[in-house]
């Protein structure tokens, strides 16, 4: 009986595996639950990583502003001190001077300085003004003058007025350059650009370099005489226009140019102005008014941003708006822009790397660096271009290298390699087999994208200014048949694509020449240049196949003189860096070192509307092929994408 239950017993054992079982699955199923949980509470904790990375970026890209702003300030108080030295050093060498004169006609009784004769010039009121108050001769006036018959003591007087008065003028125009030097100043110690020349390197500053600040002429030169090397004679030094040039407006004709494979008219035709030809547009004739004042032009004229305004022009019809989009912040100076084929993004290229935003929303989609240059020192995109299918990037640099970038594996596909020294221009022709470059080593290079050769298009001119003809800036024609190359050595020229060979010359600047563009059409040619003009240069006969000899008839068909806008802040003339031409051709807009962005009607070469939009000089602009679209680089370390409609 107790075998039986024991059996009994026994026989209810199969059950009990069956709730041991249980067990696994509800720890497996807490240990589930675990999961999302911890699953849930590192999704947010990767919520907050980014929230937080994207506050640290905006905070370190202020705490960069405000230690950029700090350093511009202190720079320009060591400026500022430096000047103040030097401006008190010469008002005391003029006391000093004044003295000894006034010492010398007291003591001569007769009005003329002790030793200096009847051909001693005399430093009296007309001194300061325009050399047409002293005589021809250099000497001084005839003894019946009104000036010899007053008494000697009132004459003395009178000189130390009229002196005192011009330096008061003197002191405030040193002041006035002082702020414009503030405002223009940057941290960056490299020059994104390279000069002219010696000479101009002492005449004039580099206005591409992000560190140096451009010794601007004094903002009332303008309007008045500039003050006089000695007695009786005005200063110009070398590579600025002489006096009698209204300080880089255009001249009525030019010498004409010519053309390697003969003879070609290279005048500057004005045509009367009922036939719609440019006029200086600082005159009544067209543009500005002389002075114009923002506060005073009408509302309708004018539009302001929290850190942008735009005027437009008074004597033509308003036709469109300006409005900002997107203000894209970098990390050193912008030193180029460009928008792809379809519009859809912008490059620029700035200290070590190449960048890619989307312009519709300013959002950074890639950034290509090179890592295997080393890391030490500077290294500048000077040039960026798409090629026309969107898929590849050029970027030439201060290396002496052209990348081409495959933009979705961001890796290198090719690196052509043969310019002499930095490369400062890029650009793709139309059916994306050829890049064109051009270098300081005054040569523009064509490559081939697809078996990697070149052809070197040499400038060997006898009578380039300087021999200092480096490349800064190249354009390939929309047939694809034609290079032209802007040069320092202020000529444009026009080589033949198929046979390399030069088949033009354009002359009519009187200075370097910074950037090249045609139309879209391909019939007409923009310049600018250093000498504060534009030139539009009808090549439609070349186009037409002028260019396998004879005279092409290349002509520059208008002009315009830049900043001819109201005399705001950076309102002044000033050097042309930067020129594009809209994808309908309509308007032309040029870029310059007063921070100004000016548009032009492309028909009749007058100004439209003058943009302030920057901090520092505008090294360079773009227009969308695809829509009105704006894209602006400065040395203030922003690039900027703006609307007109």
């Amino acid at each position: 009986m107790s075998s039986s239950s024991i059996y009994n017993h026994r026989s209810l054992q199969p059950s009990g595996p069956g709730a041991v079982a249980a067990g696994p699955q509800h720890s497996m199923a807490r240990i589930n639950d675990s999961f999302e949980a911890i699953r849930s509470e590192f999704e947010v904790l990767v919520n907050e990583v980014g929230t937080v990375r994207s506050q640290r970026d905006d905070f370190e890209s202020k705490v960069g502003s405000q230690v950029n702003e700090l350093n511009i300030i202190r720079q320009s108080l060591y400026e500022l001190e430096a000047q103040h030295g030097k401006v008190r050093q010469q008002y005391e060498e003029e006391l000093a001077r004044l003295r000894s004169e006034n010492h010398a006609l007291r003591q001569g009784g007769g009005g003329i300085p002790s030793g200096g004769g009847h051909n001693a010039p005399i430093m009296g009121p007309a001194s300061g003004g325009p050399p047409s108050s002293i005589s021809a001769g250099g000497g001084v006036p005839p003894f019946n003058d009104p000036y010899f018959s007053r008494n000697d003591r009132d004459r003395d007087r009178d000189n130390v007025r009229e002196r005192e008065r011009n330096e008061r003028i003197e002191r405030d125009r040193e002041r006035d350059a002082m702020r414009d030097r503030e405002r223009d100043r940057v941290v960056d110690s490299r020059e994104p650009k390279k000069m002219k020349a010696d000479r101009m390197k002492s005449e004039r500053p580099d206005v591409f370099s992000p560190a140096s600040l451009p010794k601007l002429p004094p903002p009332g030169s303008s309007s008045g005489p500039p003050p006089p090397s000695g007695p009786g004679q005005l200063s110009s030094g070398p590579g600025l226009p002489p006096p009698g040039s209204s300080h880089g407006l255009p001249l009525s004709s030019h010498p004409p140019g010519s053309s390697s494979a003969g003879p070609s008219p290279m005048m500057d035709v004005h045509p009367p102005a009922n036939n719609g030809a440019v006029v200086p547009i600082n005159t009544p004739g067209g543009g500005f008014p002389d002075e114009a004042d923002l506060a005073s032009l009408p509302a309708e004229y004018k539009r302001e941003g929290t850190d942008w305004f735009i005027v437009y022009n008074p004597k033509v019809e308003k036709v469109f708006n300006v409005n900002l989009v997107h203000t894209l912040m970098h990390e050193s100076v912008v030193c180029c822009v460009r928008f792809s084929a379809d519009g859809r993004y912008l490059a620029t290229g700035c200290n070590r790397t190449a960048q890619i935003y989307d312009v519709k929303t300013g959002h950074k989609s890639c950034v290509l660096v090179d890592d295997s240059v080393g890391k030490s020192g500077d290294l500048y995109i000077r040039s960026v271009c798409f090629s026309p299918d969107g898929k590849f990037l050029a970027t030439g640099a201060e290396d002496k290298q052209i990348r081409i970038w495959d933009i979705a594996r961001k890796k290198i596909r090719n690196i052509f390699d043969g310019h002499q020294q930095e490369i400062y221009s890029l650009d793709f022709s139309a059916d994306g087999r050829l890049i064109v470059s051009g270098s300081g080593d005054k040569t523009a290079r064509i490559w081939d994208m697809i078996d990697g050769t070149s052809k070197v298009l040499t400038i060997n001119d006898p009578d380039s200014l300087n021999n200092d003809a480096g490349v800064t800036s190249v354009a390939i024609s929309p047939n694809g048949h034609f290079v032209a190359a802007g040069s320092l050595d202020t000529v444009v020229r026009i080589w033949d694509v198929a046979t390399g060979m030069l088949v033009e010359r354009l002359r009519g600047h009187r200075d370097s020449v910074y950037s090249v563009a045609f139309t879209p059409d391909g019939k007409g040619l923009v310049s600018g240049s250093l000498d504060k003009t534009l030139k539009y240069w009808d090549v439609a006969a070349l186009m037409a196949g002028g260019g396998s000899g004879g005279s092409s008839g290349v002509k520059s068909r208008k002009e315009g003189a830049n900043g001819a806008g109201p005399s705001g802040p950076g309102g002044s003339l000033d050097y042309v860096l930067s020129v594009a031409v809209s994808h309908d051709g309509r308007w032309v807009v040029s870029g310059s070192k007063d921070r100004g962005v000016q548009f032009w009607d492309s028909k009749t070469a007058v100004v439209q509307s003058m943009l302030q939009g920057h901090k520092n000089s505008v090294i360079s602009i773009d227009l969308s092929p695809a829509a009105n679209i704006l894209a602006t680089g400065s040395g203030d370390w922003q690039a900027r994408i703006w609307s007109y409609n």
